[in-house]
């Protein structure tokens, strides 16, 4: 017997293939706050922190960014995963993460919980403390950790409960915008997206952001964008983002045109790879006037000058040289992709811990390399799962929430 959630409306008649859709570019609107490129940078546990956002705003601003600069942003980016426990706890290092320097504009922090109480508590803080501009709920994540708890992608299924959770966030954020981010269901047999689409639109929330795959998928497999389209159609009342698949800026461009989808959520796409949203400025700037962009094609060093300055600003976020380096190290092997570094290069590059040491492994390698066709497409976690690992009895009953308890809220944040 398969658990379909019966109440899953019907995908539009009118529903037109992707290939004979067209949309015109336009801004997006998040409440009051407008977004050009519709581009949204994915939160990312352990990766989309200060300083890596620090590095995308400035390549899609075109140079690199001053205390104070009152430029806009183009683009909305978004903070690491902030757990609502932690947040309302004041726990030390969820405080650092929800720190945003004067040149983040608007702030956007994400939010994880599955109890409606804490999570409430959690947006009255924000909106009352002036924390952020922007609150996006995590209904996305397909790690064990988070949905054998109830959370992340399995919280949908539980339409109840989802609507208490958008009613708290929306009534304690006050006149803040609340998104959310969310993926086709647990399964194929277990489809929530449309359903909670709907709900969404009702308890007041501004925008949605699909994930074209179901929790079982995790990240392998491709994204489903027709599903991306369907919802579109669904819920008019609001803009729906697209997300998944997206490894560069022409790919942002013909999800937009493709779907009819209001903007883009990028991810694994701008790992070692923050120069895409300047891709994506110029790729969007230039389809809206009829004209084509090409992308960046970075040598290595231009490719190693990044590294170094983003191994510097986590140093700086981190207060110490060594932390940062050592944090940096996960990066490595993106940024390097595809280029003739050699194994043992690569194992050094990821054992440095000073900006010296890393500065003289980079200088050691062939940096007139240009940027090498091996360099695109996938990155980061590629793999799919069987199965979701979910609280006992979870799928009996989509209307039962007696499975979830405070105790289910995590204890820290960023992952």
């Amino acid at each position: 017997m398969t658990h379909d959630a019966g109440s899953q409306p019907a995908p539009p008649a009118t529903a037109a293939p992707l290939a004979s859709r067209t949309t015109a570019l336009k801004p997006l609107d998040i409440g009051p706050h407008t977004v050009w490129p519709p581009v949204v940078l994915a939160p990312m546990a352990g990766i989309t922190n200060a300083p890596f956002r620090t590095l995308c705003r400035e390549f899609a601003q075109g140079g690199t960014e001053t205390q104070g600069d009152a430029r806009a942003s183009k683009g909305l980016f978004v903070s690491e995963m902030i757990t609502t426990r932690a947040l309302v706890e004041r726990d030390a290092k969820t405080m650092r993460l929800v720190h945003f320097d004067g040149t983040e504009k608007p702030r956007s922090i994400q939010l994880y919980g599955v109890d409606p109480v804490t999570v409430g508590r959690a947006a009255r803080m924000i909106a009352d403390e002036d924390l952020a501009d922007h609150i996006d709920l995590n209904f996305g994540c397909p790690v064990p950790k988070v949905t054998r708890k109830g959370g992340g992608s399995a919280l949908p299924y539980k339409r109840n409960l989802l609507r208490s959770i958008l009613r708290e966030a929306v009534a304690g954020a006050g006149g803040l915008p609340v998104t959310m981010k969310m993926r086709k269901g647990i399964d194929d047999d277990h489809l929530t997206y449309l359903d909670a689409g709907r709900i969404a639109v009702e308890e007041g929330i501004t925008a949605i952001a699909l994930h074209g795959r179901t929790a079982a998928q995790h990240y392998g497999g491709t994204a489903d964008w027709e599903a991306i389209a369907r919802l579109k159609e669904a819920v008019p009342e609001i803009p729906v983002l697209g997300n998944g698949d997206i490894w560069s800026a022409e790919d942002a461009v013909r999800m937009v045109r493709a779907t009819g989808c209001d903007g883009v959520v990028v991810g694994r796409g701008c790992l070692g790879r923050p120069w895409l949203f300047h891709d994506l400025v110029t790729a969007f700037e230039g389809a809206a006037e009829g004209r084509t962009a090409a992308p960046a094609a970075p040598t290595l060093k231009e490719v190693a000058q990044v590294m170094l300055r983003h191994a510097e600003l986590l140093g700086r976020w981190l207060e110490s040289e060594e932390r940062g380096v050592i944090d940096f190290r996960k990066h490595v092997a993106w940024y390097t992709k595809g280029f003739s570094v050699g194994s043992d290069m690569r194992k050094k590059l990821a054992i440095a811990s000073s900006l010296n040491e890393l500065d003289a492994l980079l200088g050691a390698l062939d940096l007139d390399q240009p940027w090498p066709a091996g360099a695109d497409g996938p990155r980061g976690r590629t793999s799919g799962r069987d199965r979701v690992v979910l609280p006992d009895g979870w799928l009996d009953d989509p209307n039962d929430c007696a499975a979830v308890s405070a105790d289910a809220e995590l204890d820290t944040s960023g992952g």
